[in-house]
């Protein structure tokens, strides 16, 4: 085999295995938030996000009343009646916030 056509076909292996790896690794997912949503959090703050007042906030607007950092740190940490989700992966929260952001 010609020596161009290995090298061509080396940098088309590696760069479409790094376009997927950054395409898996560095993105938000709300889709994928919307699963962890329903696995996670619909037990006490609803499938709707509507909550239930006097126990459990509503979060259908929890991108206006804090900032992502807060959002997943609540996830993380809890607080209040919530619980800390420690078990999820950073991934895993930051696709919850981005559902949650929707």
């Amino acid at each position: 085999m010609d020596t161009r056509l290995k090298l061509s076909f080396t940098l088309a292996a590696a760069l479409c295995g790094t376009t997927l790896a950054t395409t898996a690794w560095c993105k938000d997912d709300p889709a994928a938030g919307a699963k962890l949503y329903t696995a996670n959090c619909v037990a006490c703050h609803g499938a709707d996000r509507a909550g239930m007042p006097g126990a459990f906030p509503a979060l259908t607007d929890i991108g206006k009343r804090m900032a992502p950092a807060q959002i997943k740190e609540k996830i993380s940490k809890g607080g209040g009646l919530m619980p800390p989700f420690s078990q999820l992966s950073q991934q895993e929260i930051d696709d919850i916030a981005s559902y949650l952001a929707k």
